[in-house]
């Protein structure tokens, strides 16, 4: 109980220090004229967002980094807040965040405004780390590969850990880029897998994840302060690919990252969805599969408004990651 209370009222300290940050930090993106560039294919409803501040992701970086560094130095006093091990989705945080922002600002100011990096160079940057992180979680931390349900040890996957935790790494990364399309969208979803896998983390005893998953929780519903519909401001890549990769480590450091495409069910589908539409459209030779990839788009063409896509996928997923956790405590 003691270990559960202070996750939340660390949540709720991040909370506020990323509310009393994001004012700044909006003045600061604007004074910069560091605003999104929207796709000319993105439904015509999304051109009224052209302008808007973007790489928010900083300001759900900042005061949970600020927090976890802040109670592992209190570690050298015998206080015993957090663990190194936190250290490893924290370090996460930073190297996809610096990628991510390196994407928003080619897109802003350089010479592929309104595109970002090369997609070829961004995924073997993601790679690259991805691999690296998988052999420190394997050979460094020693975590668990594999949780299996009912399962009274878990299972060694030897070698084939390290593709396998690349690969989480790296998708998830991707999936929740995919997911940032819509106010409130990315956001609320992260909350709910981060608050999942907090929950799975206390009930196994790694405190310590779990109340840096629930720092992050608190971080997001700051950003969600200025996020939610009409949105002053956005997470982009800064965020999202950080997110998204954080969130993999996460499940891998649980042992429960089978479970990740049930709690992170809508990322997953829209990465699903864009890869379903790419492939259906070379088979047919023009043809669509979906009026429009990622999935978010599909709906907003069959008339949903953005704010009804945004609430009953956010409901979908708040149900997944229920009947996950359910699933990891058997």
């Amino acid at each position: 109980m003691k270990e559960t209370s202070l996750a939340l009222a660390l949540s709720t300290l991040s909370f506020m220090l990323a509310v009393i940050w994001g004012g700044p930090l909006l003045r600061i993106l604007r004074h910069f004229k560091i605003g999104k560039l929207i796709r000319v294919e993105e439904p015509g409803q999304n051109q009224v967002k052209m302008g808007t501040p973007t790489m928010g992701g900083v300001m759900i970086i900042l005061p949970v980094a600020l927090l976890t560094i802040l109670l592992n130095a209190a570690s050298l006093l015998g206080l015993n807040f957090l663990g190194r091990s936190v250290m490893v989705p924290l370090m996460v945080m930073f190297i996809y965040a610096g990628l991510g922002a390196l994407d928003d600002w080619e897109g802003i100011r350089g010479k592929r405004r309104g595109l970002g990096m090369r997609a070829r160079t961004k995924f073997i940057i993601q790679v690259t780390f991805a691999v690296i992180i998988a052999i420190i979680l394997r050979y460094v931390l020693g975590v668990p590969q594999l949780l299996w349900p009912t399962a009274p040890e878990p299972l060694d996957l030897g070698f084939m850990y390290i593709p396998i935790a690349a690969f989480i790494i790296v998708g998830g990364s991707n999936a929740v880029n995919f997911t940032d399309g819509m106010d409130g969208l990315a956001g609320l979803i992260c909350a709910t897998a981060f608050a999942a896998y907090g929950i799975i983390a206390l009930l196994q005893g790694q405190v310590f994840l779990g109340r840096f998953c629930f720092t992050l929780v608190g971080a997001l519903f700051g950003f969600l302060w200025f996020n939610v519909h009409p949105a002053q401001l956005f997470m982009g890549d800064t965020g999202s690919l950080s997110l998204g990769a954080t969130l993999g480590v996460v499940s891998l450091m649980t042992g429960q990252w089978i479970l990740l495409p049930m709690i992170a069910v809508i990322p997953v589908s829209e990465a699903l969805s864009d890869i379903i539409q790419i492939l259906y459209f070379k088979a047919t030779h023009g043809k669509r599969f979906f009026k429009m990839a990622p999935l978010h788009y599909h709906f907003e063409l069959l008339g949903w408004s953005e704010t009804q896509v945004v609430q009953r996928f956010w409901l979908v997923s708040l149900l997944f990651a229920m009947l996950g956790i359910a699933i990891a405590v058997v």
